[in-house]
């Protein structure tokens, strides 16, 4: 649907990458059974992995 509306692929793939990792009920919920610092860790990775991919896969279209 997000292609079909004219996004591009690669912001597509980083929304969709992104999203229910960092939705705020899923946050709360692994710094609730993690803790805050290994949350952190896992919300920053997160965010530098899917813009990693998301600038590969939009250089390689």
């Amino acid at each position: 649907m997000l292609l079909g509306l004219g996004m591009g692929k690669a912001p597509a793939l980083a929304l969709l990458l992104t999203d229910p990792g960092l939705s705020l009920p899923n946050m709360m919920a692994i710094t609730r059974i993690f803790g805050w610092k290994k949350s952190l860790t896992y919300i920053i990775s997160i965010i530098i992995i899917s813009t990693f991919i998301s600038l590969l896969l939009g250089n390689l279209l």
